[in-house]
């Protein structure tokens, strides 16, 4: 969009996610322009900061005070604090899931960022692949749908697997790792979750049944430690007509991240599409 001003974000974050998602993507989209990078250890966010030829930041206010919007790859329970204090200060914001480790927390986020006016996303990577965008408008449009299930089996704690240190993945697990994604592909096409159980399995498996507004049912069962040789992603919508599945393997996430960092905005078509704060996804 030629003429069009670029948006400046500050990324949040030092780790896998942050530098190989986020650095790069708000370097590829058009709409945005990455203007620095703060972390936890010096160290780390200068390593971050130097290949994108970005300012490495000591203090997380300094960062807010010179940007439009930030990206924020942290962990949930430092994620709240930041954003919340970027919203106050009238800044934009693209978070991660989990958006916070409790209700109290994502009500305060919800709060700042409706307070403050300003704009919001929680990136969920299928969200924002083209092809599962169509799916979810015409099934959307179809309607008949009587259920949905969504298998995410993975074992992610492996040696060599970029999350294997990830803390709070080792003390949350696969229902907060995983089951927001899966949330975010059945509530626009099911509607909200009126109902929820869920029971423990093997591996830390968490089996999930949801009730939605209409009488849908979705079925979940997510992990993050099954054996190598059972990893396993299917989802899919069932309803009077068949059996339809999302295109959601091989989602690559920084062309998502890219194109979410315009959309978010309303900066290119499809920005319906994005799941705002304001639109209920702090409920997760």
């Amino acid at each position: 969009m030629a003429g069009t001003p670029k948006l400046r974000f500050g990324l949040f974050g030092t780790g896998y996610w942050a530098g190989q998602v986020h650095a790069a993507a708000l370097t590829a989209a058009p709409e945005a322009r990455l203007v620095g990078v703060w972390g936890r250890d010096r160290f780390r966010t200068a390593a971050i900061a130097a290949p994108y030829g970005i300012a490495a930041y000591d203090d997380a206010d300094a960062l807010i005070e010179d940007v439009d919007a930030v990206s924020i790859a942290l962990p949930p329970d430092v994620q709240v604090p930041v954003a919340v204090r970027a919203a106050r200060a009238g800044r934009h914001l693209l978070l991660e899931k989990p958006l916070a480790l409790s209700a109290s927390g994502a009500d305060e986020l919800l709060g700042a960022v409706t307070d403050a006016g300003v704009a919001s996303v929680v990136f969920f990577t299928s969200r924002f692949v083209p092809a599962v965008q169509e799916v979810l408008r015409d099934a959307a449009t179809a309607g008949g749908w009587y259920g949905a299930r969504g298998t995410v089996l993975s074992s992610i704690f492996r040696n060599g697997s970029p999350y294997a240190k990830s803390t709070w993945r080792h003390a949350w697990g696969g229902l907060w790792d995983h089951g927001p994604h899966m949330m975010s592909l059945f509530l626009p096409v099911l509607g909200p979750a009126e109902e929820v159980t869920a029971v423990q399995g093997q591996h830390q498996t968490t089996h999930v049944l949801v009730r939605h507004a209409g009488g849908a049912v979705s079925a979940l069962a997510v992990s993050l430690t099954v054996p190598k040789a059972s990893t396993l992603l299917d989802v899919a919508f069932l309803g009077d007509s068949g059996v339809t599945h999302l295109p959601i393997a091989g989602a690559e996430p920084v062309p998502a991240l890219a194109r979410a960092a315009g959309n978010w905005l309303g900066r290119l078509p499809g920005c319906p599409e994005a799941m705002s704060v304001t639109s209920g996804s702090a409920g997760r």
